[in-house]
């Protein structure tokens, strides 16, 4: 039988670590051919090496539209074509409150969380509208993009202009049979989250256990979300399966942002302090 993606052509951005490489890898175990778009050079070629023939890196500043354009040219150089687009690279950016944040740390968080989306539309759109068919892009929102509370004011603001985007763009390029949607992930928990508050590299997996162990009976299925769980609805988008889904994102969060503010954020915040000081 077909894999979900046999035949189709891929670039993830940010696909050399976290929920990007978790795309990377299913999209490639569905039968995609996938382009590594990302900035960091070792981690890409590693994973590129990793899944063979399947998978190239391309190097990739997503905040340069010149990058972007040369990652797409470089799926058709290698593979060919082009058949969906994921834009998943991004950052939380400048954490500042309202009264603190300055122009240039907002603009920064939106040259990386907005504008970066906007231009892999573009250049997917320009490349699937030159080949026909059609194709699929897919972009990483957040349950900040559909609520407020979850993160900072720019990080908030960039996710709600993404939403935005995706529902115009959905409808600007749908004549031409390309979809637009977007996943708004909940809290996954990665050994990145360690970073945010202020954990060594070495014991980032000792937090993340710990968190899951505190807090998980809080969250609706009474756990957090994985990079797996991200990655299995991008497959879904990619896919045909999807092929009458366009201009929607959908919440990937086990249903906290249905019905209720959740607050893991504070929940996160003061359980990762209770394990420095444990530590």
């Amino acid at each position: 039988m077909n894999k979900l993606l046999t035949g189709k052509v891929a670039i993830v951005t940010g696909g050399a670590s976290g929920i990007g490489l978790a795309a990377v890898q299913r999209f490639v175990a569905e039968g995609a051919r996938v382009v590594i778009a990302d900035v960091a050079k070792e981690a890409g070629e590693a994973a590129a090496a990793a899944l063979g023939e399947a998978a190239v890196f391309q190097r990739t500043d997503v905040t340069d539209e010149a990058s972007i354009q040369a990652a797409v040219a470089a799926a058709v150089a290698r593979f060919g074509r082009l058949d969906v687009m994921f834009n998943n690279a991004g950052s939380t950016g400048d954490g500042s409150p309202v009264t603190e944040i300055k122009p240039a740390g907002f603009d920064a968080t939106l040259a990386l969380d907005t504008r970066s989306v906007l231009l892999g539309i573009k250049h997917a759109a320009r490349q699937f509208r030159a080949q026909g068919g059609g194709g699929s892009i897919v972009s990483t929102v957040s349950v900040a993009g559909l609520q407020g509370g979850w993160s900072s004011v720019s990080y908030t603001t960039a996710k709600h202009a993404v939403v935005g985007m995706i529902r115009h763009a959905a409808m600007e390029l749908s004549a031409d049979r390309i979809r637009v949607n977007g996943i708004a992930p909940g809290v996954i928990m990665t050994p990145l989250i360690a970073k945010a508050f202020g954990v060594p590299v070495d014991r980032a997996d000792a937090l993340v256990a710990f968190l899951e162990k505190r807090l998980s009976a809080r969250q609706a299925l009474r756990r957090y979300g994985s990079m797996e769980d991200i990655a299995n609805a991008a497959v879904f988008l990619a896919s045909d399966l999807s092929s009458y889904i366009s201009g929607t994102v959908i919440p990937v969060d086990g249903g906290v942002s249905a019905y209720t503010l959740s607050t893991s954020d504070a929940d996160i915040a003061a359980a990762a302090q209770e394990f420095l000081k444990s530590a």
